[in-house]
């Protein structure tokens, strides 16, 4: 029995570990079923480092995950982020997996306006993964580039390249970090409702298109939900705002393996009470 739970855990880690190098961070996205380059807070150190250029003041918080509720395949992540002059700096610590299978990875980011209605940001990540007493260890090196343009008061347009440099975790198979192209709109209907659309596009694989609305209820209660379609998940969440900090709760559902939740908190002296 044991033996067969290694078995199926090491095969979810093994595909799963690649899904990390997308970044999604942050309960958050996670509601709106992972389309994470549209917003604009801590969690984009890793999501899209140029929604960091908006960042006014310092802001902390962490986050985790536990996917498909197996304890093993636990998505741990800190990140901290300072404000500089017409950007901010962000600094993230990211632990997935257990003792015998587990990627770690840092990153250091950093995003800047570049006129009022546009931000860019770049992300450069190390990873150290480890599948396996037999496996071995190998270390990577990668970078994001992401963008931010506002088109008009209520439209946002997003677009990030995740390891354009096609890092490689083995030389001798050739094995390499997933290449990633994501465009996404944000579209605010009315004070009250955003709807978020996304397409991920891993360069080996079909894409992902992505779905999502938020709905303010009140100044400090915020409701949302999301559906992906490749691999085919469907999310709901939900974040409170107060004061000083922000608590965000999310869960996808997998038909096949169940639900992933995810909860987020984060801090910050620039947060208000409604």
């Amino acid at each position: 029995m044991k033996k067969g739970l290694l078995i199926v855990i090491t095969t979810l880690f093994a595909s799963l570990i690649q899904a990390q190098n997308e970044g999604i961070t942050g309960a958050l996205a996670y509601g709106l079923a992972g389309t994470s380059s549209l917003t604009s807070d801590l969690w984009s150190t890793n999501n899209n480092p140029a929604g960091l250029a908006s960042l006014k003041k310092w802001q902390t918080g962490i986050s985790y995950e536990n996917q498909f509720l197996l304890s093993e395949l636990s998505n741990k992540t800190a990140v901290i982020t300072a404000p500089v002059a017409n950007g901010s700096f962000g600094f993230s610590v990211n632990q997935f997996g257990y003792s015998s299978l587990n990627e770690n990875r840092i990153g250091l980011s950093y995003g800047q306006q570049l006129g009022k209605k546009f931000a860019m940001g770049i992300q450069l990540n190390y990873s150290s993964t480890r599948i396996g007493d037999g496996y071995g260890q190998t270390n990577a090196f990668s970078g994001n580039i992401g963008i931010l343009a506002l088109i008009n008061d209520e439209l946002t347009l997003s677009a990030v390249v995740i390891n354009p440099n096609r890092a490689k975790l083995a030389e001798f198979t050739d094995e390499r970090l997933p290449t990633l192209l994501k465009l996404g709109l944000k579209y605010d209907f009315s004070k009250k409702v955003t709807v978020f659309t996304e397409v991920a596009k891993d360069i080996d694989f079909d894409a992902n298109v992505r779905v999502a609305v938020e709905y303010k209820a009140i100044d400090l209660l915020y409701f949302r939900a999301g559906y992906a379609t490749n691999p085919a998940l469907s999310s709901f969440g939900f974040g409170l705002n107060l004061d000083q900090f922000k608590l965000d709760f999310a869960s996808g559902f997998d038909s096949n393996l169940g639900f992933s939740p995810q909860v987020s908190l984060s801090y910050s002296p620039s947060f208000k009470a409604p």
